[in-house]
């Protein structure tokens, strides 16, 4: 890409330039940014101060040309992850030095050659967006100041990126904020439980001299009071006996004595041998005094543990550098505080023993500016204004919380919130963090099922068979019934490919997308985290994984191979923005509001995997009617099913199971409970002649007891009905029992997902007569498939409310379980 020059400013002392590209890489030329610039009319902060200013310029890009930085207004030139070089040529001998409160920018600006005359460097801002101030400098007058608005490349700065930082804030206040970046955003000051020190921080480096100057008022004009002090003395030397002297005297009468000059009493003269003698001094140990010097070693306690934490850092996890010129300035402004504190002034003024706020705090000159100052300082910041500076994390940071915020904000719009202990609030921490350990989580209900959601940030998989795995987001998501969970991943990456012209990816993949890196590593997150029951084999313990990545075109992303392959094997990405979070939305909720078999057939499964598991979970069941109590007693001592060979239809071969219908006759005669309780395996099956008939003879391993009897509610057996395992052991009702087709389960399921009471009609008052479930009943709604139209339909006695295609239960079962749920739990 063709370099420019972007910035150029010439005085008497100094030449500056800033070269660079002044567009950032979703572009292929300054043409193709152009045209768009000129569509979104973005503009550009750029500020230049200094002495003997002779030309400052910087680059337009509608024409291309340097213009004076005070005539226009400009289109942005400088981008996030851009480099930028900045060459300085000192005129004459004067020396000059550059300055930035980054040591990294600070240090990457040095002397070029041998010569004194030159500065050179690469100024670069990676994923940090906002402004950045430098200055130039000859020993210690300023000669320069410059400040540059860097804009983010992925996303638009006045939308995305500032909603990006207000959502944020939003839901954690000073989430965004960091200490010392390359970067700064304007803020102003509000009122906050827990500033964090980064805060405190810029607001005393902003306050500082005019607090030493209050201080110094206070000095010259110091508040004061006069108070009594009592002396003992010799009784002829009393002169000034005020109400605690004469309550002295009165309480020692024994101190009097007959003199010939005194007091005269009853004729006689006394003459008190001591006593108290009130003295008035002026004093300038006040309330008022105390709370100014309380002030300033809350400073000096403040600023010593700053000092700590940032001296920490050093020795901490990410063995962060320390700036040594940052800790100067902090070491300077604690020992004038200290120097302060030790003049004879303050160690003459006692230890503060009360609160305080009256007048002279409120309007004395002096002690009204040191405590706003002291008011202001603790204090928080929010993001907005220009008043203060103030450090933000990097956007890829921001990114990753944001993401993880935002998807606890969808959970909240329609699920019932438990608990959180997802941030971790550190009292004087230099900046605010999310929790990052094992336990950081957000607990949800679902207000209907009961079904338990749980969104966890940066959980952490060990004990794995390789190595430990550590993605940005994990929703875990219970059904009811079931006793693992269904778990999906979400990765934040601050990454896109924007499919330039002429490239892989735009041949690929024809749209901007994630970038196939992150693709492959949401591979090896669902494949790497793997669960062990006890000794058994492993077992896959995420269903899907997905890229979170910085794009707002949902709509023509939606064509996108990586959006496609979702659906297809559980892999891919979504776009997710501010104004962009549409896909994510209707993702969750459908993983939300699925039914538990929907979610397993999503999953990908090892080859052979659903043809065992049909085998197996499909296991037939006959269920045979007990026709008399001695029937029903022969058949549990000796462990058999008898029925007549001719009323078995094709088909039951197949059957694994027999379970025991008991109707109302024999409930009445022995007792025993009316329905289905007992069941067991079939071990061997004989044909046996009785009364001249043929019977079949199934004979049972053992028999095994169902959590719950499956009542008649008013339906019976004729003869016998085959059913399946799964069935047997989830059906509360007989009815429930008759359901063939995959459409009836599904929907059946469904609404015992959001309710127990759900009464299934049938058109026959015994099931291996009937031909069709006419509805499924909740109360005074009824639901029911018409196969013939293809429709699902939802009733209100007899009103029709809702007619849903039933190819929608095939393909988007989620969107039926919200329309039911919606019409009749409201």
């Amino acid at each position: 890409m063709e370099t420019y020059d972007l910035l150029y400013i010439e005085s008497d002392d100094y030449t500056l330039y800033i070269k660079g590209v002044p567009y950032d890489k979703k572009y292929n030329s300054l043409t193709q940014y152009r045209t768009r610039a000129t569509l979104e009319k973005e503009t550009m902060v750029i500020r230049v101060e200094g002495k003997n200013l002779q030309i400052s310029e910087v680059l337009n890009i509608e024409t291309g040309e340097l213009a004076k930085v005070q005539s226009n207004t400009f289109a942005p030139i400088f981008f996030e992850n851009g480099v930028y070089q900045l060459v300085i040529t000192s005129k004459g001998n004067k020396e000059i030095t550059f300055y930035h409160e980054h040591p990294g920018i600070r240090k990457a600006v040095s002397q070029f050659g041998r010569s004194n005359n030159i500065l050179m460097g690469n100024l670069q801002f990676i994923n940090e967006v906002g402004y950045t101030s430098f200055s130039l400098l000859s020993g210690n007058e300023k000669l320069l100041d410059v400040t540059l608005e860097i804009f983010p490349s992925k996303l638009s700065y006045k939308e995305d990126y500032r909603r990006l930082l207000e959502e944020v804030n939003d839901e954690v206040y000073n989430l965004a904020f960091h200490f010392i970046k390359k970067t700064f955003l304007g803020a102003t000051s509000i009122l906050s439980e827990n500033p964090s020190q980064a805060e405190f921080f810029r607001l005393l480096v902003h306050f500082f001299t005019e607090f030493k100057k209050s201080i110094h008022r206070i000095e010259e004009q110091p508040h004061h009071q006069l108070v009594t002090e009592y002396q003992m003395v010799r009784g002829d030397r009393l002169k000034h006996v005020d109400r605690k002297g004469i309550q002295y005297l009165r309480s020692h009468m024994y101190l009097f004595e007959d003199t010939p000059k005194g007091i005269s009493i009853d004729g006689n003269t006394f003459m008190p041998k001591k006593g108290l003698n009130a003295k008035k001094l002026l004093s300038f140990d006040t309330l008022e005094n105390r709370f100014v010097k309380w002030m300033m070693e809350r400073l000096v306690h403040k600023l010593t543990d700053l000092l700590k934490r940032i001296v920490r850092q050093k020795s901490g996890t990410f063995q962060v550098e320390v700036d040594e010129v940052l800790v100067k300035r902090i070491i300077t402004m604690k020992n004038l505080l200290v120097q302060t504190l030790k003049k004879p002034f303050w160690s003459q003024i006692s230890p503060l023993d009360r609160t305080i706020n009256n007048l002279v705090m409120q309007m004395k000159m002096g002690y009204r500016e040191a405590y706003k100052i002291y008011l202001i300082v603790s204090r928080g910041l929010t993001l907005q204004g220009e008043m203060f500076k103030m450090s933000v994390k990097d956007v890829a940071t921001l990114y990753e919380y944001w993401t993880y915020l935002k998807l606890g904000q969808i959970l909240r719009k329609n699920y019932l919130l438990e608990n959180q202990n997802v941030v971790r609030t550190r009292q004087g921490a230099l900046f605010l963090d999310l929790d990052e350990s094992a336990n950081a989580r957000q607990v949800y209900r679902h207000p209907q099922t009961g079904e338990k959601i749980i969104l966890s940030f940066q959980k952490r998989a060990g004990k794995l068979p390789t190595v430990p795995q550590k993605p940005d987001m994990m929703l875990e998501v219970q059904k009811k019934g079931i006793d693992y969970t269904y778990n999906y991943i979400f990765d934040a990456k601050y990454r896109i490919d924007f499919a330039g012209e002429n490239t892989y990816y735009e041949s690929a993949y024809q749209s901007p997308g994630p970038l196939e890196d992150d693709i492959n590593t949401m591979h090896r997150y669902r494949d790497a985290h793997v669960v062990r029951k006890q000794q058994g084999p492993y077992e896959r313990h995420a269903f899907g994984a997905y890229v979170l990545f910085p794009w707002y075109d949902e709509d023509n992303y939606e064509s996108h191979r990586f959006y496609k392959s979702i659906d297809e094997v559980n892999i891919g990405g979504f776009p997710f923005l501010p104004n962009a979070t549409r896909l994510v939305e209707q993702f969750i909720e459908r993983l939300v509001e699925s039914n538990p078999e929907d979610l397993q057939n999503d999953g990908i499964l090892p080859k052979g995997s659903a043809s065992f598991w049909e085998s197996n979970l499909n296991e037939s069941v006959l269920v045979g009617t007990v026709n008399s109590k001695n029937q029903y007693v022969d058949f549990k001592r000796k462990g058999q099913f008898i029925i007549k060979s001719n009323l078995l239809k094709s088909g039951w071969q197949k059957s694994k199971y027999i379970a025991l219908y008991v109707t109302q006759e024999i409930t009445n005669q022995s007792g025993a409970e009316n329905g289905i309780r007992f069941y067991g395996e079939i071990k061997d099956v004989k044909v046996i002649e009785k009364n001249n008939e043929l019977h079949t003879q199934f004979e049972i391993t053992h028999w095994q007891s169902l959590p719950q009897v499956i009542s008649p509610v008013g339906y019976g057996i004729q003869n016998y009905l085959e059913t399946n395992i799964n069935m047997l052991k989830e059906a509360k009702d007989l009815p429930e029992l008759y359901m063939k087709s995959g459409e009836e389960i599904k929907l059946w399921r469904m609404l015992k997902r959001l309710t127990s009471n759900v009464k299934t009609k049938l058109d026959q008052k015994y099931l291996d007569n009937a031909r069709k479930i006419q509805a499924y009943q909740i109360g005074y709604f009824s639901v029911n498939i018409d196969f013939d139209k293809n429709d699902i339909h939802i009733y209100h006695h007899d009103e029709l409310l809702h007619r849903i295609p039933l190819e929608t239960l095939y393909k988007h079962p989620a969107h039926v379980f919200k329309i039911i749920k919606d019409t009749v739990f409201v």
